[in-house]
């Protein structure tokens, strides 16, 4: 019992097991109970949906404001706000990978939820190396300082472009290495079906397994914003692990009601830009210049300003815009 009263990475290991046991739960309630039958997700599900997880995201700040005191909590919201608004960006390439396989709506939150596996996994092996470089080397910090700032104002004079999902070196390899079908099979990741030359039966990859993987590939390169980002906030790993994937599990909720009118938001990535050249600035103020840092409670008002402002914006821009379908979100899709 005295084990899980050890540190890990600065927190008892209970707490670290209380959290990810929290997290299982509501996997398992979404994919045992939510979802035990496909179902095409509609906008109304997705709000709701996303609100339960918003909720258990904000609620998880007073367990930290009990736990760690308020100025954790205020770091916590902060990181929370800032994951979840750079992974809005995520949306659009994941609508984009789902109609390039052609996956139903019906099977993509499936898909999702059991994405939040691998990224249960992967965040914790970034965060807990990035956690390793920046003790033992303090200096990292006005790396991931400046790659912020770097970042932000390329965001800010990059007009975007298209994802090409058909072009990607992974799915490549897959193809190459792995026999896949050319169609989906429902739900299953896998099926075994008789071989084209042989007729004896193989075991197989299908479509939505290759989703799955692009899916989780994607959330991997949009760690590389999202990480430095809240190293930028916090170095605790605590906090900055339990705010990421609260953020990545309400996104993945309100995903359906995103996908559909995420062209909507023009200037999103004008705002999210101006928050990572922020909080990039506000480190390099204060660990070269030698100015007084920002309070927890300011810097989580100036992001949260600078959020919605870029939000109420695109809104009222496009407001004569048709938003269309919810059941037909609008992707682009680069042919083979």
């Amino acid at each position: 019992m005295d084990l899980i009263f050890v540190d890990f990475l600065g927190k008892p290991v209970w707490s670290w097991i209380g959290f990810l046991v929290l997290v299982l739960a509501l996997l398992i309630f979404d994919l045992g109970v939510l979802q035990r039958k496909s179902h095409e997700i509609g906008v109304r599900e997705s709000l709701l949906l996303s609100a339960f997880y918003i909720s258990i995201g904000v609620l998880f700040s007073l367990w930290v404001w009990y736990f760690l005191g308020e100025a954790s909590a205020l770091q916590y919201l902060t990181g929370f706000v800032v994951e979840k608004s750079l992974a809005l960006d995520n949306i659009f390439v994941i609508a984009m990978i789902f109609g390039y396989f052609g996956v139903p709506r019906a099977y993509q939150h499936r898909v999702l939820v059991y994405g939040i596996i691998g990224v249960v996994i992967l965040r914790g092996v970034i965060i807990g190396l990035g956690a390793a470089v920046v003790a033992r080397f303090d200096w990292f910090l006005l790396v991931f300082a400046a790659f912020l700032i770097f970042t932000g104002i390329k965001m800010l004079m990059s007009g975007g472009g298209e994802y090409d999902v058909a072009a990607n070196p992974v799915l490549r390899f897959m193809r190459a290495r792995f026999r896949v079908t050319n169609d989906l099979h429902g739900e299953r990741f896998f099926v075994r079906v008789p071989h084209a030359k042989t007729g004896k039966v193989a075991l197989c990859v299908t479509p939505l397994f290759l989703a799955l993987v692009m899916v989780e590939l994607a959330d991997v390169i949009f760690a590389v914003d999202s990480i430095p980002a809240i190293f930028a906030i916090t170095q605790d790993p605590y906090i900055i692990y339990t705010s990421n994937i609260f953020a990545i599990l309400g996104l993945r909720a309100l995903y359906f009601a995103l996908s559909a009118m995420i062209h909507r938001f023009t200037y999103l990535p004008t705002a999210l830009s101006l928050v990572l050249i922020f909080i990039g600035g506000k480190v390099i103020a204060a660990e070269v210049l030698g100015l007084e840092k920002i309070p927890a409670s300011i810097s989580l008002g100036i992001t949260m300003t600078i959020l919605i402002g870029g939000i109420v914006v695109s809104l009222w821009r496009t407001r004569a815009t048709d938003v269309g379908s919810a059941s037909a979100p609008i992707v682009r899709v680069k042919a083979e």
